[in-house]
């Protein structure tokens, strides 16, 4: 999958087992999700199936904030996302936060971007089960 700005990590395991594991990871760090957005029971409730497939938004508004200061057009993709799906097994993936700065036209000087990159990274190994 080659998806501009999007890393994607292959999980060990099972899609029950990497959302697990992304609850745990969560918490873990006190991170309460602002969403968890199931798309598979979403299509369920219209009559269409889908492969599992779970959305996690989550967010730091002391890091956000900083960042739509100076790019108010980044709160269309602020708070952060995590997605688990199955697809030829489990999956994770985030959109990179220097990719979504650059995509508003913005400088990628801000520290809180590495700290986001980190945490995403690290969430996104956890999940995976690396």
């Amino acid at each position: 999958m080659n998806v501009p700005g999007l890393v994607v990590r292959a999980a060990v395991g099972s899609y029950v087992e990497a959302l697990a594991r992304a609850d745990r990871a969560l918490a873990a760090r006190g991170i309460v999700p602002a969403a968890r957005i199931d798309h598979q029971a979403a299509a369920a409730d219209v009559g269409l199936s889908m492969a599992p497939c779970t959305l996690f938004v989550f967010g730091n508004p002391r890091a956000g904030t900083l960042l739509m200061q100076g790019y108010p057009s980044l709160g269309i993709d602020l708070p952060l996302r995590l997605l688990v799906w199955e697809q030829d097994g489990a999956k994770v993936a985030y959109n990179d936060p220097a990719w979504l700065v650059e995509r508003h036209d913005g400088e990628i000087d801000l520290p809180v971007i590495g700290t986001m990159q980190q945490l995403l990274a690290i969430l996104a190994a956890e999940v995976a089960g690396a």
